[in-house]
């Protein structure tokens, strides 16, 4: 069973969960995985504790994942990115895989043309677990200059506000500048797929890591058999 530890924020754990069915080679209810999702929003900040802002979600996290746990999860997927500034620490601690977020976008760019660039909140780039991800694979990346970065920081404070089509406006002006600047761009925040949803498509190629994550655990689920019928039964 996929343990979901979610709430953060909330609109994007449902985004994961829809696309986590929607990858599903299902034909019927019994062939879907079998989720434990957790929507646990009262998680300190995660960016404004990377920057010495606030306090940490570590002891939360930590919380929330033995919830999971308990309910019987046997890997664990964190639909936000802000929040692998700590997974070496849970995972230190966490007898089943928690899925990397990272790992799993940047399986998206293995034809990856120009560099790429990552659209994060101001705490996930400070952690620089995408840029390292990128080098290991010898990609190269930007990241927005200042005012790029505060129009980032305003779709993703409007989305997580429930004005999703105001971000939409917001991140498509942006987009028409960055045309011919950039061959890819990772979507690091799992606010900002809600907003490019609304949009029409940038000049350059998108990646979810909403997405991405989706995928990984479809993938991870078909490979411990929770998509066969036994499979199903053993998880109700």
């Amino acid at each position: 069973m996929l343990g979901v530890l979610g709430g953060m924020g909330p609109a994007a754990t449902v985004d994961f969960l829809a696309k986590l069915v929607a990858l599903t080679p299902a034909r019927r209810d019994q062939e879907h995985l079998p989720v434990l999702a957790g929507l646990l929003p009262q998680v300190p900040d995660r960016s404004a504790a990377i920057l010495g802002q606030g306090p940490s979600p570590l002891p939360a996290l930590r919380h929330n994942l033995e919830l999971l746990l308990r309910g019987g999860a046997q890997a664990v997927a964190i639909p936000c990115n802000s929040s692998h500034h700590w997974h070496e620490a849970l995972q230190a601690e966490c007898p089943v895989p928690i899925l990397h977020i990272a790992q799993a976008t940047l399986t998206a760019l293995a034809d990856a043309d120009g560099p790429v660039l990552v659209l994060a909140t101001r705490g996930c780039l400070q952690s620089g677990f995408y840029q390292r991800h990128l080098e290991a694979r010898g990609l190269a990346w930007r990241i927005p200059d200042a005012e790029g970065q505060a129009r980032v920081d305003q779709v993703i404070a409007l989305v997580k506000g429930g004005d999703a089509p105001a971000a939409a406006r917001l991140l498509d002006e942006w987009w028409q500048g960055m045309a011919g600047q950039v061959g890819s761009v990772i979507m690091g925040c799992t606010e900002i797929p809600l907003a490019a949803a609304r949009g029409p498509a940038p000049p350059f190629r998108l990646v979810d890591s909403n997405l991405e994550l989706a995928r990984a655990s479809v993938a991870h689920g078909l490979l411990q058999g929770w998509l066969s019928p036994a499979g199903a039964e053993a998880h109700g």
